[in-house]
């Protein structure tokens, strides 16, 4: 590396990923990878049925099977295993169920865990569950959320007496005063269906006794979580939280599913400790499509009111949100996330939300990538489309005469969120240059005008999000269970190199290179200096992991203020060593230099080994420039962005192909161009997913009937469209790197622009919805129901 290339800033270059070259040549420690003398393996029996009672079982059989060691039920672990933890009970009065890791007296959806077997390989496990007896008698299956709240319905959990989970309101201002003065009232009803984690990684899981025999485990999973994970194994096994240890090792993707306590973690470990041996748990696709937690699934109830001019002057909404059969780690704060966020970068003089979470038998919800404020953005940027038909406008203009100006920031929001910065007017003018909006517009109205069957359609997105889940303080008054901080410390080595070691804990998202160009930049060393030590409680014991678009606002300042830390005390030895004070030092590229006497210097390594003899050192310092800091952030991050979508609708099919692609966001400072574009692809390929091609189906009997790959359309590369990409820059003035978050920003703004697209298309035929995924039968139905004179 030259001179001038060391000199040079690493943040804003597009530094290619330290991590890819191991990653793609197979030299890793997946999960399933993991190998331990005497390792067992574990297999569960799920519920073949969504509700039922267990009048039976069985494990005498299944006990004699060549190559089992053990089988338990529930009340083989009874005294050993709590109920799983739900961290946000968002209302003081909310009804929640105990969890159990396997089912007591009732199974409550399809996949629900009865039973364990325990194994000497993972196939004499698998098969061994088919000598399980279980008798069970069915009971009626709850799914239809409204159907769930009415009187008499059956019910999820019979002691409760309600399918009701909770009630959670947020006003402001006087909705029905703002209605009463409107000239336009628009009502619409949107469902959010219900969707399926797909990670390239399964889940996956091994627990280990310690060999030494002491009272001590070690957990490796394929979890975004391990610090949250180590705190409620403690809590839901009894293990003393000091004697567990968790390993987060290469994780292949998470979007929020494993962002999660599992039952299968617990379990795991709870048989290790049972046994004395280790125990390995990997499952199959099919088996977590029924038992890795679902994403969505809310009916949106939305109403604006406006001016006959286009003017906002208030916004209803009443939601609906399947919590599932049980709630899990953040199930039910998964809706209220999103309540901040319906009225999105508009003002309006008044705002009312309610939501209520509901029981059903399906596999329970939680997190999805965007976790809330997609559904958010779904609803108002759909529903703003359908006030710019009502009153006429075009839907860039209506949005134009209702967005915060850029010189009105900080803007606190209707719903009382305090937006630190933006320029939604830049990010939509780039946007429509790329787009050519006008050219596409003339286009559509020429081809209505001859009555073309293959219709043109362009779809508005100008969204913004809430994303960091901090400050702690708020996420208290949110009854939020934990906290929004974040640790990192940096060790600097006796031979010059770098160790940063981070509580945040990586699934794909580069931290080994961007946390490399964050210290690299502040000490003046080389990115190749630099390693990301994570993921791994014993080494990085202080963390609040990865999630929410929380770790570069949260847990790369944390780096950034660490590194500073270090300079700081560098800056002393370094002064003593060139006995000159503090106040004449200048650090330049990683080198101090006495002002007006460039030739004394001492470079930054020079001072770590320096610090590490510890011959000639200021008095009272303790020989160490190492240093930590544990952020607690002042905001949320809000980036924004316009998305814009044409599609081509052959009205004869209901065929839909995406014909062009515009985003352009706005994620503040940019720290590697090359990650945010591969963080921006990914959350498109998503929100497209969702607006055509993803479903999770279930029948009447509450059977999973989307449950393998061949059922479920995760889109390939060929389903996708080219993207074009691009970006304005509004500094964060919420931290000193100036970023916001940008993993969830595609996924977000991108259903709304492609679905918008399919119905601007339709809508000279009558068609003003069609329901989520846009299949070709969907829209096709949608053409002909408005044919009859029943738009969708």
């Amino acid at each position: 590396m030259t001179t001038a290339e060391q000199a040079a800033p690493a943040i804003g270059r597009s530094h290619p990923r330290k991590e890819d070259a191991r990653l793609v040549t197979g030299r890793t420690s997946w999960t399933d990878n993991i190998t331990l003398p005497g390792m067992l393996h574990m297999a569960v029996l799920r519920s073949p049925m969504a509700h039922a009672r267990i009048d039976r079982l069985d494990l005498t059989a299944v006990r004699e099977r060549p190559g089992v060691v053990a089988a338990f039920s529930a009340a083989d672990l009874d005294g050993e295993l709590g109920s799983l933890p739900c961290a946000w009970p968002v209302t003081e009065d909310i009804v929640h169920p105990d969890h159990p890791p396997l089912a007591v007296g009732e199974v409550r959806h399809a996949g629900d865990p009865v039973a364990v077997v325990v194994a000497r390989d993972r196939y004499a496990a698998a098969d061994a569950l088919e000598a399980v007896e279980v008798d069970y008698t069915p009971l009626p299956p709850v799914l239809d959320m409204e159907a769930a709240l009415a009187d008499g319905a059956p019910l999820v959990h019979a002691d409760k007496g309600t399918n009701r989970c909770f009630d959670w309101p947020l006003a402001s201002g006087d909705y029905a005063a703002a209605r009463a003065r409107a000239d336009v009232v628009v009502t619409r009803r949107y469902v959010q269906q219900r969707l399926i984690p797909n990670a390239m990684e399964p889940r996956a899981v091994v627990a280990a006794p310690a060999a030494t025999g002491a009272d001590e485990y070690t957990l490796y999973s394929a979890t975004q979580i391990p610090h949250i994970l180590r705190v409620m194994l403690a809590v839901v096994t009894g293990i003393p939280e000091q004697k567990i240890r968790v390993i987060a090792p290469d994780v292949g993707g998470g979007f929020g599913s494993k962002l999660q306590v599992y039952a299968e973690e617990a379990l795991a470990l709870v048989v290790a400790k049972r046994l004395g041996r280790p125990v390995k748990w990997t499952e199959s696709r099919s088996e977590g499509y029924l038992a890795t937690h679902h994403g969505r699934d809310q009916i949106q109830d939305v109403e604006v009111a406006a001016t006959r001019d286009g003017r906002l002057l208030g916004m209803k909404v009443d939601l609906l949100a399947d919590m599932g059969a049980y709630l899990m780690l953040v199930t039910p704060g998964i809706p209220i996330l999103g309540a901040f966020m319906y009225p999105g970068i508009y003002k309006m003089d008044a705002y009312a939300f309610h939501c209520t979470g509901v029981f059903t038998t399906k596999t329970p919800t939680d997190a999805y990538r965007g976790a809330g404020r997609p559904e958010a953005t779904y609803a108002v940027e759909r529903v703003m489309d359908e006030l710019a038909a009502e009153l006429g406008l075009d839907p860039v203009e209506l949005r134009r005469r209702n967005w915060i100006g850029h010189g009105e920031f900080p803007y606190t929001s209707v719903a009382g969120l305090t937006y630190d910065s933006g320029n939604y007017e830049a990010a939509t003018d780039k946007a429509l240059a790329h787009f050519g909006y006008a050219a596409l517009r003339a286009e559509q109205r020429e081809r209505h005008e001859r009555g073309d069957t293959v219709r043109l359609g362009i779809g508005v997105s100008t969204y913004t999000e809430m994303c960091g889940l901090a400050p702690s303080r708020v996420l208290r008054d949110l009854r939020y269970a934990a906290g929004g901080w974040e640790a990192a410390s940096i060790r600097m080595l006796p031979t010059g190199k770098v160790e940063v070691i981070t509580g945040t804990s990586p699934h794909g998202q580069g931290h080994a290179t961007t946390w490399s160009q964050i210290a690299a930049d502040v000490l003046g060393v080389p990115v190749e200096d630099v390693d990301v030590l994570h993921g791994d409680t014993r080494i990085a014991p202080q963390g609040m992991d990865t999630y929410g678009s929380r770790s570069l606002v949260v847990g790369g300042v944390a780096v950034h203020e660490a590194a500073v830390k270090v300079v700081g005390k560098a800056r002393r030895v370094a002064a003593h060593l060139m006995e000159a004070s503090e106040e004449d030092l200048e650090f330049t590229a990683g080198t101090f230099a006495v002002r007006g006497s460039p030739e004394a210097t001492k470079t930054i390594q020079e001072v770590a080994f320096a610090t590490f003899t510890g011959h000639d050192l200021p008095d009272g310092m303790e020989p160490t420039i190492n240093a930590g800091h544990v952020v607690e952030p002042d905001n949320f991050s809000y980036p924004h962005g316009t998305h814009l979508c044409a599609v081509e609708v052959d009205t004869e099919t209901g065929a839909v192909r995406i014909r062009s692609y515009v985003a352009v966001d706005d994620v503040g400072k940019v720290v590697n161009p090359l990650i945010v574009e591969g963080q921006v692809h990914g959350g498109l390929a998503q929100g497209i997913a969702q607006a055509l091609y993803e479903e999770a189906v279930y029948d009447d009997d509450g059977n999973l009937v989307s449950g393998t790959l061949a059922d479920y359309h995760v889109p390939a590369a060929p389903d996708l469209p080219d993207f074009v990409t691009d970006r304005t820059e509004t500094p964060a003035t919420s931290n000193p790197l100036g970023v916001k978050g940008v993993g969830e920003a595609g996924t977000i703004a991108s259903t709304p622009a492609v679905v918008g697209a399919i119905v601007d298309a339709l809508r000279p035929l009558g068609v003003t919805d069609v329901r989520m995924p846009c299949s070709p039968e969907r829209v096709w139905r949608a053409i002909q129901d408005a044919r009859k004179g029943d738009p969708a």
